[in-house]
C-alpha cells in the first residue's frame, strides 16, 4: 500500500488534473493505517522496527494530508471556474463533498457577476432561491441545499423539489433530470 499511496501522490501533485483514484481508496488508506497503528501498540517502542513503523506512519500521514489537499484546491478550482468535474475521477466521499461545496461556489460567482455589473446585492436576498422538480437517475445522499436546508437522501426514480442552485449540479452531474411541467 504504501509504493500505491506514494504514486498516487506524486500523480496528483505534478498534474494540474485530477487523477482519477480507485473508488475504495480512501476507505484502504484508512484501514493501512489503523493497521499500522495497531501493529506499533505491540511493538517495544525502542525498537529498530517500531522507529521504522513511526517514520512510516509520519511519512502516510504527510502524503494523505498532501494528497487530499491537492485534490481539494484542484476540485474547489474548477468548480469556481463553473467547469465540469469528470464523475469518474472522484471517489465516493468526494461526490458527496462536491454536493456541498458546489452550491457556494456558484453563490460566489453569481455575487462575483453582479459587483462586475456595477451592482451590490445582499448575500442573504441570493438564498431566496427559485426551485426546481428534479427526477433523481442515481441515489444520492442527504444535502445541505442552498437554502440551508436539507435534502434526501433520494432514491433512483426519486421526484423533489430542490433550490435551481443544487438542481443545476444535479443535472450537470448526470445525477437527476429536470421535470418539465405541461403548462395548459
Amino acid at each position: 500500500m504504501y509504493a500505491e499511496l506514494c504514486t498516487v501522490w506524486k500523480q496528483e501533485l505534478e498534474n494540474a488534473e485530477l487523477e482519477k483514484l480507485p473508488p475504495d481508496f480512501y476507505s484502504t488508506v484508512a484501514d493501512y493505517l489503523r493497521r499500522l497503528r495497531e501493529e506499533g501498540r505491540m511493538l517495544d517502542k525502542r525498537t529498530v522496527k517500531a522507529t521504522l513503523l513511526r517514520k512510516e506512519m509520519r511519512n502516510v500521514r504527510h502524503m494523505v494530508r498532501g494528497l487530499i489537499e491537492a485534490r481539494y484546491r484542484k476540485i474547489v478550482r474548477k468548480l469556481s471556474a463553473g467547469e465540469e468535474i469528470p464523475p469518474d475521477v472522484l471517489t465516493p466521499e468526494e461526490e458527496k463533498i462536491c454536493l456541498r461545496v458546489s452550491p457556494l461556489a456558484e453563490t460566489m460567482q453569481n455575487f462575483a457577476k453582479e459587483i462586475l455589473r456595477g451592482r451590490l446585492t445582499d448575500a442573504d436576498v441570493q438564498h431566496q432561491h427559485k426551485r426546481a422538480v428534479l427526477r433523481f437517475l442515481k441515489a444520492v445522499p442527504a444535502i445541505i441545499g442552498a437554502d440551508m436546508k436539507t435534502y434526501g437522501p433520494f432514491k433512483a426514480e426519486d421526484v423533489s423539489s430542490v433550490p435551481t442552485e443544487n438542481a443545476k449540479i444535479f443535472v450537470k452531474q448526470g445525477l437527476a433530470e429536470k421535470v418539465e411541467a405541461d403548462q395548459a
